[in-house]
C-alpha cells in the first residue's frame, strides 16, 4: 500500500476483495483503522533492531538464570 491514506470506498472495495463485504456506515471507520495501522507499522519500520537475534533465540530460563546471578 502506498503512503495515501485508504479511502471509504477504497476500504469497502478492498474488504470485498477479501470476502468481508462492509456495511456502508463501517466504511469511514475500517479506512481509519488501516491507516492508524500503516502510521504504526511505518514508524516500526524505521526502527534499527542491529544484533537482535530472532524471538526464536530467547530463552526464558537463561534470562531468569542471570537475573538471580
Amino acid at each position: 500500500m502506498s503512503s495515501a491514506e485508504l479511502t471509504p470506498p477504497e476500504a469497502a472495495r478492498w474488504a470485498a476483495r477479501a470476502g468481508l463485504p462492509l456495511p456502508a456506515d463501517r466504511h469511514a471507520a475500517v479506512a481509519a483503522t488501516a491507516h492508524h495501522i500503516h502510521s504504526v507499522v511505518e514508524v516500526l519500520r524505521e526502527l534499527d533492531f542491529g544484533d537482535t537475534p530472532p524471538a526464536p533465540a530467547y530463552r526464558v530460563e537463561q534470562e531468569m538464570h542471570d537475573a538471580a546471578v
